[in-house]
């Protein structure tokens, strides 16, 4: 297919541009749902296969190191076979290991299967954001990312309510199966659709430009970086040596990483691009907003399910109506962008994420039903098209278009890093303040304390007792003293969104660092950094 020059010197694609972006979109709602989609399927699968409950969580962890290596390298993939080959190449391997996975009968060989399939899903997000930055014309990028946004917010939504569905009603093997026929269509699609545009360009002899050293301090860093935020808690963080010694190859490697990053003649990753005060805004801006988003996305079902005793399929449910809320939102939150600069649409989402966390943490209580947990969900995902959008836009703002594979791959790097941070950290306060909360009212379990002793009768007198026998005493205490823990679990819950909601007021300030762009339009003047 030969590609078309707009009369502004704008390439254009030989096919509706939607139609590209609906099918690369496919793709990546594909790969998004599956690093949330396994989560509650963790328990059956290491059932199934033999396994603790602890080794089944390295099915998650080796999808995600793999997924996080790959993220910067398709920029060089795509120089020595071009980006549609990469981008079909990813599928492939993506939809062969899904199989892999479906069929694994050890868990060593579906953990194999779980790392290829992370190395075929690590190139489809940023491909796909770099397809659809270069299929648009900038003024109609926003509503092209609006589309991408709703794929990277909706997906890792979405996907602990349909592996909890299909686990419950099938087997796990079939959340891997039903990537295959997706596979296949978007494999068929992307072939007949999309294009590379003139200044990309396959060249095999840079198959040995490689920045080998990169990939190498890349892998180290985020192997140990996973792994100890997968287990910190787990292993109480620096007092095991274990996560003591992934914390030094993260910091060594990431060390190293930059070090060399600066320095390489062909980076993995090219951080001169940081030069840019956009770009570089943006990629902070980017990994708060993947951490907020995915500490949200955690938190919720894992509050309803462990203190309110929703099943996991019930919790999904719960967070169905952020999804309704995003497909309202994101169409309009994308057209608005060619109507607002940049930095207004962002520091107006971060002001609705504060709003929404801090009436979250006022009404996050034990009481709540399910159409109010489902009304939070909503508040919190109204802000995310704003954000998302703005950020996403923002960062390709001033850089040359031959940058687009660079710009997608990092930014799709730190949000996942940053979604990886906060789902850790935000775990671990809240196991901290739970204990805190708890020894704080403990001290309100005295026999001089009316309400105690008014909780512990009639506790007694429902399990059957006049108070003098030990056994309805016990129990009534027992249950006292488990309310307790319920309510400091509750407190901790509260105090996470309040810091959330700190963060985000702070995100606001951020936001208007960024350069005051004309919606639509290219960059302001003299936006590098020098």
């Amino acid at each position: 297919m030969a590609a078309e020059v707009s009369s502004s010197g704008q390439w254009k694609p030989d096919v509706n541009p939607w139609l590209i972006a609906a099918t690369v979109a496919l793709a990546a709602f594909m790969e998004v749902l599956d690093t949330s989609i396994a989560n509650v399927a963790l328990p059956h699968i290491a059932g199934d296969l033999g396994a603790s409950t602890s080794q089944g969580t390295w099915v998650l962890t080796s999808y995600l190191v793999s997924n996080a290596i790959i993220l910067p390298v398709g920029a060089w993939a795509s120089s020595v076979i071009g980006r549609k080959n990469f981008f079909l190449l990813c599928i492939t391997i993506f939809t062969a290991a899904s199989f892999l996975c479906g069929i694994a009968p050890t868990l060593p060989i579906l953990l194999l299967a779980r790392v290829l399939q992370g190395i075929g899903g690590g190139g489809l997000q940023p491909m796909a954001q770099a397809i659809m930055a270069d299929s648009f014309e900038p003024k109609k990028r926003g509503q092209a990312f609006a589309l991408y946004g709703l794929v990277a917010v909706l997906a890792p939504s979405l996907g602990p309510t349909i592996g909890g569905w299909i686990t419950d009603n099938y087997s796990w093997r079939w959340i891997f199966y039903i990537n295959l026929p997706v596979g296949i269509l978007a494999f068929f699609l992307v072939s007949r659709l999309v294009q590379d545009p003139p200044w990309i360009k396959a060249d095999r002899s840079n198959l040995r430009k490689l920045d080998y050293i990169g990939l190498g301090l890349l892998t180290v860093a985020m192997a140990g970086m996973q792994i100890m935020l997968d287990k910190g808690e787990e292993n109480d963080w620096f007092a095991s040596n274990l996560i003591l010694t992934c914390g030094l190859l993260f910091v060594a490697g990431m060390a190293g990483l930059i070090w060399w990053q600066w320095r390489a003649k062909n980076p993995i990753m090219n951080l001169r691009l940081f030069k840019y005060k956009n770009f570089a805004i943006c990629c902070l801006l980017m990994i708060l907003v993947g951490g907020v988003l995915n500490a949200a996305t955690v938190l919720e079902p894992q509050f309803l399910q462990q203190l309110m005793g929703y099943t996991a399929t019930r919790a999904g449910e719960a967070l169905a109506g952020g999804g309704v809320a995003l497909l309202v939102v994101m169409p309009l939150a994308g057209v608005a962008t060619g109507k607002f600069p940049a930095r207004n649409m962002a520091a107006f989402g971060f002001a609705c994420f504060a709003g929404a966390f801090y009436y979250t943490s006022t009404h996050f209580t034990l009481t709540m039903t399910f159409g109010f947990a489902s009304w939070l969900r909503i508040l919190q995902m109204f802000a995310i098209p704003f954000a998302f959008i703005a950020i996403t836009n923002a960062a390709y703002v001033g850089l040359p278009k031959e940058a687009s594979n660079q710009v997608s791959g990092i930014i799709n790097f730190v949000r996942n890093v940053g979604g990886s941070i906060f789902i850790a950290a935000t775990g671990a306060i809240v196991t901290n303040r739970s204990l805190f909360h708890q020894a704080h009212l403990q001290e309100y379990m005295q026999p001089g304390n009316p309400a105690f002793v008014s909780r512990i009768n009639a506790l007694t007198a429902y399990f059957g007792g006049s108070g003098k026998g030990p056994g309805p005493g016990l129990m009534a205490r027992a249950e006292v003293y488990q309310e307790l823990n319920q309510q400091a679990a509750a407190m901790a819950y509260q105090d996470i969104y309040r810091l959330l909601c700190w963060m985000a007021i702070g995100m606001i300030a951020c936001a208007f660092i960024l350069s005051k762009n004309k919606p639509g339009e290219g960059a302001p003047k003299g936006e590098a950094m020098h």
